[in-house]
């Protein structure tokens, strides 16, 4: 059930010992609402920041963080989701390329929940879109992974030339359906 997509690693900031991510995208028959699966292979070393209280909260990308970013095909404002294996979650709009930074209003708060394995680890995240355009939407998928020692990986669906920008326009390779859509 559902698209699984596979993240790939910047080339200038490799992983340590985290092998694969992936990500499955899915609709639990909600029509406004996405669950993702974020899977990271060779997590044994993954350093993931301590349960808080869900809820708001900025500069989650500063540790391991997983993101969504969703843009409509006809304009250049765009919307970013960062999810923490914490429980605390962000959500920002921008009117074009790291451009009018605004939190971003949901009707409801998504729901996160994590599973460590032996060499996996997963985020499990549902959100609401009903707060996004009714357009056709693009996504980018992506994660900040730390690593003991304090290494971080910049992992996406794809990247742009340079240092890592999951906000770059070419990042956003993945088609969704409007919210209202089945």
């Amino acid at each position: 059930m559902g698209r699984i997509l596979k993240l790939w690693p910047h080339p200038d900031a490799p992983p340590l010992a985290v092998r694969a991510v992936e990500v499955r995208l899915w609709s639990p028959g909600d029509p406004d609402s996405l669950s993702i699966d974020y899977r990271v292979v060779g997590a044994r070393h993954l350093i993931v920041p301590e349960p808080a209280a869900p809820g708001r909260a900025d500069a989650l990308w500063k540790a391991t963080c997983f993101e969504l970013f969703v843009r409509p095909l006809d304009g250049p404002e765009y919307f970013e989701f960062n999810l923490s294996p914490s429980g605390q979650w962000a959500a920002y709009a921008f009117d074009s390329h790291r451009a009018g930074m605004r939190d971003r209003r949901l009707r409801s708060d998504p729901s996160i929940e994590i599973e460590r394995q032996e060499d996996c680890f997963l985020l499990r995240a549902d959100l609401d879109l009903v707060s996004l355009p009714t357009s056709r939407l693009r996504a980018g998928l992506s994660a900040i992974l730390e690593e003991e020692g304090g290494h971080r990986s910049y992992w996406a669906l794809a990247h742009p030339p340079g240092d890592p920008d999951f906000h770059d326009p070419d990042c956003f390779v993945v088609d969704l359906p409007p919210p209202d859509v089945a």
